[in-house]
């Protein structure tokens, strides 16, 4: 970059409607003559097919979402490699960068390896990350 390729920001001057024919954009404002759309606070919801039934009534509904489901931040072996203290915990992971935020609980799953000695608090384990966390000397704390 140098000195005299310098430009000056490109600022977006705000559209003033209704200020007169020479703008270009008075007496109806753009807004055509009349009818829903050029009133005040006019216009259609989102999804509105203009009285036809919508699409999101006409598909069928599939499935169940359980509202009361618990939602578990994830945390694999090769993440808790990365930690720097001994005894980790979801503060700890939080404060480490290695999960972005803590939402029911933590679960710890068994992808990868670990090769440090490590007191690990969690809500749940599964089965091969608990047995990884012991072979490599360290404890699991069930919250």
């Amino acid at each position: 970059m140098q000195l005299s390729e310098l430009k000056s920001a490109t600022v977006k001057v705000r559209r003033r409607i209704g200020r007169g024919i020479g703008s270009g954009l008075g007496k109806t404002s753009g807004k055509g003559h009349k009818g829903q759309k050029a009133r005040s606070g006019g216009g259609v919801r989102r999804g509105f097919e203009g009285g036809q039934t919508p699409l999101y009534r006409r598909l069928p509904k599939r499935g169940f979402k359980n509202i009361h489901a618990k939602e578990y931040t994830e945390v694999t072996l090769t993440m808790l490699n990365k930690s720097t203290v001994e005894e980790v915990d979801a503060a700890t992971l939080l404060a480490d960068g290695i999960i972005k935020k803590v939402r029911d609980g933590i679960v710890v799953l068994g992808t990868g390896s670990i090769d440090k000695k490590l007191t690990v608090k969690a809500n749940r384990f599964t089965k091969s990350a608990g047995e990884k966390i012991v072979a490599a000397g360290g404890k699991i704390e069930v919250i």
